[in-house]
């Protein structure tokens, strides 16, 4: 059995029409810098697990695309790049402190699933989204996964 995860990303920086660009629509899901949400990337996040891909810091954020997740947690090679916008000194290869997944895009949502709309929904008020917003990485329970894709016109 997958597990259900809500990733978030602005789509300035890198939106569900970018992953699905990607060559075999194949993406490494970098730069996360929070250390709840690195967690998650290292040690529960494995193959196969299905991602909501959420578009945020937008007019009207919200649940826009299915991915899914083709490679488990490794470490984040942007954190060794002076290059990089998500250089972290303090991280090493030897000794990683920041790690990615690879996601693959799935689809598109027949419409999105607004923030707005996802609040007005009694059975989502557990939602991690709804209750520790500012995390970038975040589980979502099956019923919640379920809810949401009927409310994007997708059968669960």
């Amino acid at each position: 059995m997958p597990n259900y995860w809500l990733f978030k990303s602005e789509p300035s920086s890198f939106s569900l029409d970018d992953l699905k660009s990607r060559p075999d629509a194949t993406e490494h899901w970098d730069g996360v810098r929070n250390f709840q949400a690195r967690n998650f990337l290292r040690d529960q996040i494995k193959v196969g697990d299905q991602v909501l891909f959420y578009h945020s810091n937008i007019a009207e954020p919200g649940v826009v695309g299915i991915a899914e997740v083709v490679r488990a947690g490794y470490p984040d090679f942007t954190a060794f790049d002076p290059d990089s916008k998500y250089f972290d000194p303090k991280s090493a290869p030897e000794k990683p402190t920041w790690y990615m997944v690879d996601v693959r895009f799935v689809r598109e949502l027949p419409r999105p699933v607004t923030l707005a709309e996802l609040k007005t929904v009694p059975e989502l008020s557990g939602m991690a989204l709804l209750n520790r917003s500012r995390l970038s990485v975040q589980p979502v329970r099956k019923e919640e996964w379920d809810r949401i894709m009927t409310l994007a016109g997708v059968a669960p």
